[in-house]
């Protein structure tokens, strides 16, 4: 494994922590108190601090510093999580977010946005923090102790080797500790704590601002310099320190390194008790001081009663500040790049082990599709076989047939074993929204809470990808032109708060996406006005709330009164309906004025297959989706009924429900068939109710692989797609929706010309 893979695992690793970070924060800001989700947020900010320390990322780390100092206040109970506060650490994640992602893909940030926060971050902490942490950050003094001339160190040996002179400032807590309870703590790290990226040095700074500290090194473990291993861990230390916050305050400080760390708190009375009943020597450990590292690494000037003391002190901190001085040992002992792999590795799965998830493993996306590809082929040659002995064997008792059928079954098996791969939440996507609606509702001066339900809702991975797009848009779209502005809201009785609801949901074997907002509803005076204005629409058209509502759908329409940032340009929901659309999918809109909207899509939960009904209209072979098929009937002739021209109805238990004709909505016949030599198919659209599709025949249930139509030919009107059946003809994959659309009066051209656009 090379460097740049060690990389991707560490980006990877951090859009994990940043989904953590800001599901953590939106619980607070609802009111969330619970110190888990406090630790939680500050633990992702220091997980993403001690990679990116790792790999040299400087901007990544100093912002990353400042924040989870301001966070580490909060964790401490110094600062209040007020609306305010979190208000800035929202906007901190975002900007958090950015550096990742300009750190992975080489972009840049907006400086002076970053610079900003952190002077906020700074004044959050400064207010509520003590002075020895503020002390430790200001400038000043670190830049006058890199200018105090360091002493020359001298060989400890041969082999040219000299202890690097590091700089530790005072640890002790400030103030008259009195009469405080004193406790005894033996810290003593193993390796894996510093190939995890954590620091013993800020454990124990941590530490410190408990009470009033006293810290001793023990040196006993520490080998010869041709037997020092660069990746272990010698020393440990002694600290008393005098504090009233308690025995659990202390070890929450090690909280996160209890499991890579041998810890024993203990009152000091305790401690000495134990240590007169032991007939062992006393460790005789050797005194020194800390200080807190600036944000590059440097270090200053630390005095030593003696050669032994300055080569300890300064083996300490080269061996135990991994995260600041790992690259110069490193480069020392060549072993750079397999200790990286290794904190990387040791990272991944000190994260799993923490969240108590299930092992797992990181597979290329590549090679998974490959794999469904491969599953999808042995769908087809499954059928073909199967069709192939059908057509050969009459008998339909044969050995070959029952290892037919254990074989169909054992396909299916691995088909939905192999789709379960790809199956994943949609709460990335739907986190990702709630920054777009704090940008736009700053943008606009609005006030407006984003929530979200069924984030755990699965569904493939290639819908997932495809569906920020969409939602960034219907997002923008009811921030800007839904919610009013609070004074519009105050004057009409509402909350000047405005509500986005973002729901997932499954439903017959689809995905529901509900986006929801009260706000003022659709206008559809202004929506008619506007489109005849843009010459959409003639002026005399004579149309229905639901048409006016969708005619927000075509390609440059807009009723923004002036072009902004955000809007006011003739794009956005037109992209909605095509890339919902491209997806084999439907939007639908549902609005109230004065009381808001609802844009509902259904999408299919995978793009790979689907079970579907094999039917023949005039000759053809289609396939309609299963789940929109309620029920099947074979009309009699007294259950249909004429209605007007060209319309017909079918009688189905005491309620009539309109046929269609599917071969004469296709245009696959001139004349509409008799239906009672067909079958009907009772199918639910997702807009348009009930409708009984009239077929000729019904050749049987199968599961069929997907091929897209359009990729490989072009759009064809009232068709979502292709498949391969098991004797090797091509099939049509119905869409219900645009067929029960065309019996309603719509045109399945405009529909495609809608579809097209781009």
């Amino acid at each position: 494994m090379d460097m740049n893979e060690i990389k991707e695992i560490f980006f990877q690793e951090c859009e994990e922590q940043l989904a953590e970070l800001e599901s953590g924060l939106l619980k607070m800001n609802d009111g969330d108190r619970d110190p888990e989700t406090v630790n939680a947020v500050f633990r992702a900010v220091h997980s993403i601090k001690g990679g990116a320390g790792a790999f040299g990322l400087d901007d990544l780390v100093a912002f990353a510093h400042v924040f989870e100092t301001t966070l580490d206040c909060v964790r401490s109970n110094k600062l209040e999580p007020n609306q305010d506060v979190l208000k800035v650490m929202l906007k901190s994640a975002d900007v958090l977010a950015d550096l990742t992602n300009a750190a992975r893909d080489g972009g840049s940030v907006d400086e002076s946005r970053s610079r900003g926060l952190v002077k906020e971050l700074e004044a959050l902490a400064n207010g509520e923090m003590p002075s020895p942490s503020a002390s430790v950050e200001a400038p000043a003094p670190r830049a006058a102790a890199k200018a105090a001339p360091a002493p020359t160190p001298k060989p400890t040996d041969d082999s040219g080797f000299q202890p690097v002179p590091f700089s530790f400032d005072d640890f002790g807590g400030e103030g008259d500790a009195g009469d405080m309870p004193t406790y005894e703590v033996i810290f003593k790290p193993r390796y894996e704590l510093y190939s995890k990226g954590n620091d013993a040095t800020l454990l124990l700074r941590d530490l410190s601002r408990l009470g009033e500290m006293t810290i001793y090194c023990n040196t006993d473990d520490l080998p010869g310099l041709e037997e020092l291993d660069p990746e272990g861990a010698y020393f440990f230390w002694n600290v008393t320190i005098k504090t009233d916050k308690g025995e659990d305050a202390i070890r929450t400080v090690f909280e996160f390194a209890e499991w890579d760390c041998e810890l024993t708190v203990k009152p000091v009375e305790e401690a000495r008790a134990d240590a007169t009943s032991n007939d062992e020597l006393p460790m005789v450990p050797v005194p020194f001081d800390l200080s807190i590292l600036d944000e590059t690494g440097a270090t200053e000037e630390v005095s030593a009663s003696d050669a032994r003391a300055e080569e300890t002190a300064a083996a300490v901190a080269a061996a135990e500040t991994a995260s600041n001085v790992t690259q110069m040992v490193a480069a020392r002992v060549e072993k750079k790049e397999s200790a990286a792999a290794a904190a990387a590795a040791a990272s991944a799965a000190a994260q799993n082990n923490a969240a108590g998830a299930g092992q797992t493993i990181r597979v290329d996306l590549d090679r998974v599709d490959r794999l469904i590809n491969l599953v999808g082929e042995l769908v087809i040659n499954q059928a073909m076989l199967s069709q192939s002995v059908i057509e050969n064997d009459t008998t339909g008792t044969s050995s070959i047939n029952m290892g037919l059928e254990e074989l169909q079954q054992l396909t299916r098996e691995i088909q939905d074993s192999v789709m379960a791969i790809r199956a994943q939440p949609v709460k990335p996507v739907f986190q990702r929204m709630s920054r777009i609606v704090r940008e736009i509702a700053d943008m606009t001066g609005k006030s407006i809470r984003l929530i979200t339900e069924g984030e755990n809702t699965e569904v493939d991975k290639t819908v997932i990808d495809k569906l920020a797009e969409p939602l960034t848009h219907m997002i923008r779209n009811a921030v800007d032109h839904g919610i009013e502005t609070p004074e519009k809201r105050a004057a009409a009785g509402k909350n000047t708060e405005g509500t986005v609801r973002l729901t997932a949901k499954h439903r017959s074997g689809r995905i529901l996406i509900e986006l929801a907002d009260d706000g003022a509803g659709i206008n559809r005076e202004k929506v008619r006005q506007k489109a005849i204005d843009n010459d959409l629409i003639p002026a005399d058209s004579n149309l229905s709330d639901e048409e006016i509502d969708n005619l927000i759908f075509l390609p440059g329409f807009s009723t923004a009164d002036k072009i902004s940032d955000i809007s006011g340009r003739g794009v956005g929901m037109d992209v909605v309906k095509r890339s919902i659309q491209a997806l084999g999918g439907r939007i639908n809109i549902t609005s109230k004025p004065g009381h808001g909207s609802v844009f509902t899509m259904s999408l299919p939960l995978t793009l790979a297959v689907l079970d579907g009904m094999v039917v023949t209209v005039a000759g053809q072979t289609l396939v309609v989706p299963l789940t929109a098929i309620v029920e099947t009937l074979q009309p009699e002739a007294a259950a249909i009924h004429s209605f007007g021209a060209n319309h017909r109805l079918i009688s189905i238990r005491n309620s009539f429900c309109p046929l269609v004709d599917v071969g004469r909505i296709l245009n696959f016949r001139a004349t509409q068939a008799n239906p009672v030599e067909g079958v009907a198919l009772l199918v639910e659209s997702e807009g348009g109710g009930q409708r009984a599709l009239m077929v000729d025949a019904i050749q049987g249930q199968r599961q069929v692989v997907i091929k897209s139509l359009e990729a490989n030919y072009t759009h064809v009107p009232g068709i979502a797609a292709a498949t391969i059946l098991g004797d090797g003809r091509v099939a049509l994959i119905l869409d219900v929706d645009a067929v029960v659309g065309a019996s309603r009066g719509q045109s399945l051209k405009a529909e495609m010309s809608l579809a097209a656009v781009g």
